[in-house]
């Protein structure tokens, strides 16, 4: 089995500036950071420049596996195309290899028919944009019923046939996986594996949101560990990026020590 590697989502803890991000993921032994474009107050929606944020992780030591995320990826229009092209320039310049991509999650779009069409549309569309900047594009579908793309099938399916594979890879996330209820696993196509637990004993299947995805311990109800098994066991060597949504993790005053806690229970439990 492959010694999983660790990467930390700049959603778990929204409110630190990047340098102090890119500290605490040194702190509990992460080597990646996935970035994102929706954090008030902070880079990159304040502005600042691509060039400092990829300064201060190279102080740290800490490598930028993504940006997240574009949006209605697969919603494919003029605007989104100066979403993309923007979004893509700013992660060629910050080091980022890639940038997420987010489906339609409004209950559009969801059409038998419709929602594949689309979706070729906007790979078709997206290709170009990221291969000329050398970056790939993470699909991640959403396990949400609402969502217009919620099985990592569909996504491979619309993947290779537009011979994308060199382009595009999946976002294994543990709790969308659970709640889109796929078996199918992925590990020849996936690049990066997003983590969050549910503890939660009264909460439906059907009524998990991101507000209650915290960090991973013996309590989690989503498999967690059943899929990471898995996916290291046939050789997946890709980094585990813990994102957590929930407010009483992004509201921690020292995270490190909880992410550090299971950091070592995901360790261990492999």
């Amino acid at each position: 089995m492959i010694e999983p590697s660790f990467a930390i989502n700049h959603i778990l803890a929204p409110s630190l500036r990047q340098d102090a991000f890119f500290e605490l993921c040194r702190r509990v032994g992460a080597s990646g950071a996935e970035i994102r474009n929706d954090l008030d107050g902070n880079a990159i929606l304040d502005g600042t420049p691509a060039e400092e944020v990829k300064a201060a992780a190279e102080a740290a030591g800490i490598r930028i596996l993504t940006i997240n995320s574009l949006q209605r990826f697969n919603q494919w229009n003029a605007a989104r195309e100066a979403e993309a092209i923007e979004l893509a320039d700013y992660a060629q310049a910050v080091g980022a290899g890639a940038i997420a991509l987010v489906p339609l999650n409004d209950g559009s779009g969801r059409e038998g028919g419709v929602r594949q069409r689309n979706l070729v549309a906007a790979l078709r569309a997206l290709r170009p944009i990221l291969a000329d900047r050398g970056l790939r594009g993470y699909l991640e579908p959403l396990g949400f019923e609402i969502c217009s793309l919620r099985l990592k099938s569909e996504a491979v399916d619309a993947v290779r046939e537009i011979d994308g594979v060199d382009t595009f890879r999946l976002v294994h996330d543990t709790f969308h996986h659970h709640l889109a209820g796929e078996t199918k696993l992925f590990p020849e196509v996936t690049g990066i594996v997003h983590v969050s637990g549910v503890t939660d004993p009264k909460l439906a299947i059907s009524g998990m949101r991101d507000e209650h995805r915290v960090l991973v311990d013996a309590d989690d109800r989503l498999g967690n560990m059943a899929q990471l098994r898995t996916l290291l066991a046939v050789g997946l060597d890709m980094p585990l990026s813990f994102e957590p949504f929930s407010p009483e993790v992004q509201t921690l005053a020292d995270p490190a020590g909880p992410l550090s806690t299971s950091i070592a229970f995901v360790r261990s439990s492999l």
